[in-house]
């Protein structure tokens, strides 16, 4: 990702926005505002209502802070990064939810003291955002397949009670299902076909502080997204194409297919449903843009 040459200039007033409903948001609701106003930092905290409201909060009262940090799952920091896309403010994610996928790529602790700490003392960074038609934005990735049935196989009861495990269960019995479908992707005009268990749409290379990397040459600040195509026949080829992911080996493998891009168009047979950053977003067909270096991020520092 960009990170800004100088260093973060110092944050004096900051938006605390929490979603009560995710996993962690309401019990570490003081935590955090503890560890932001004992970093010096005036912090006001607005907690949302409905889906969709901290966008509306960030939109509404960012301008009258320096940053806006956010308190719950995925689904509420894209909101917020969403719609603070183009301002200049920056958001830093603080982990409440159960995945926490986006604080994890962007390498934050997941004990909420030590996300403040490194956040207030870190980088700003610039990255790249994808955007569904009809407006949804991601920071991760979206998809059909193998991600898409794993967050609708976790609900929210699940994932309340067992934490990311409800995550891990999930995907275990969709890799042990092994559904594969037809799909056709259009990427910058160029249609690619072929049979696939998973197809993703990727801004982040790295999953979980890197012990995965989805492809090669990903980054999150290039003004592309990488098409992710993975076509395991057998349960032989998804061992072998997990752990050359491990391995971060992407030397050529026919049952994997990594495609560059700033238009895509994702067309499956039969119809399926579409996540973008743990949330299920609609049914195929599906059209994705690149948004370049739209959101300014708050990170650890760099060094």
């Amino acid at each position: 990702m960009a990170v800004l040459a100088a260093r973060a200039p110092g944050i004096r007033r900051a938006l605390l926005i929490v979603n009560p409903a995710s996993r962690r948001g309401a019990r570490l609701q003081g935590e955090a505002l503890d560890a932001i106003r004992s970093a010096g930092i005036v912090c006001d905290a607005m907690v949302t209502e409905t889906a969709g409201h901290g966008a509306t909060l960030a939109r509404l009262h960012a301008p009258d802070y320096d940053a806006v940090f956010t308190l719950g799952g995925d689904g509420t920091a894209v909101e917020v990064i969403g719609a603070l896309a183009g301002s200049g403010k920056p958001v830093g994610v603080l982990p409440g939810g159960t995945g926490n996928l986006i604080a994890r790529t962007l390498g934050i602790p997941v004990k909420v003291p030590d996300a403040v700490s490194m956040l207030v003392r870190g980088d700003r960074a610039t990255i790249d955002l994808g955007k569904i038609t009809g407006g949804r934005l991601f920071a991760f990735s979206a998809g059909v397949g193998i991600d898409a049935r794993m967050i609708e196989g976790a609900p929210a009861a699940l994932k309340r009670r067992l934490g990311v495990m409800a995550y891990v269960l999930s995907a275990s019995r969709a890799v042990l299902r092994r559904e594969d479908f037809l799909v056709r992707a259009t990427v910058d005009g160029v249609v690619h076909e072929r049979r696939a268990s998973a197809v993703m749409v990727v801004n982040f290379g790295a999953v979980l502080n890197d012990l995965i990397r989805l492809g090669p040459d990903i980054r999150s600040d290039d003004g592309v997204l990488d098409l992710c195509v993975f076509s395991p026949r057998t349960f032989r080829d998804s061992v072998r194409v997990i752990w050359r992911l491990l391995r971060k080996d992407f030397s050529s493998d026919e049952c994997v297919l990594y495609v560059p891009g700033r238009t895509f168009r994702l067309e499956t047979v039969p119809p399926r449903a579409a996540q973008a950053d743990g949330e299920i977003v609609g049914v195929t067909p599906v059209e994705i843009t690149v948004a370049p270096l739209a959101a300014l991020m708050l990170i650890p520092r760099r060094d």
